[in-house]
């Protein structure tokens, strides 16, 4: 009987996670950046820090391209985030280091 209570008290609304859920590249504009990525770790053993530089570009691919406008509202295949959150802040300073310096 007050398992009956409890489940009447609090109304439960499911949502979807704030980090890990995006929409499904149903158009493929990222499967060559996936595909890439997937034939590293296949090279590499599936060791995915050796395949570092492959995630990046294609989590930067994800987040650059569009789905289609659902509700009157654009969202991105994956919200955009700087890479230095997502664990690239090593591979950033690695990047600004090979640009040449401008005189």
């Amino acid at each position: 009987m007050s398992t009956a209570m409890n489940f009447s008290s609090k109304s439960f609304t499911p949502r979807p996670p704030d980090k890990g859920a995006f929409p499904l590249d149903h158009f493929g504009e990222c499967s060559a950046f996936k595909e890439r990525f997937m034939e590293c770790l296949r090279r590499s053993g599936y060791e995915s820090a050796a395949c570092r530089q492959s995630a990046m570009a294609y989590l930067e691919c994800r987040m650059d391209r569009r789905v289609q406008p659902s509700r009157r509202r654009t969202a991105q295949l994956m919200a955009n985030e700087p890479l230095e959150k997502l664990g690239f802040k090593d591979l950033m300073n690695e990047k600004s280091e090979e640009k040449p310096e401008k005189s």
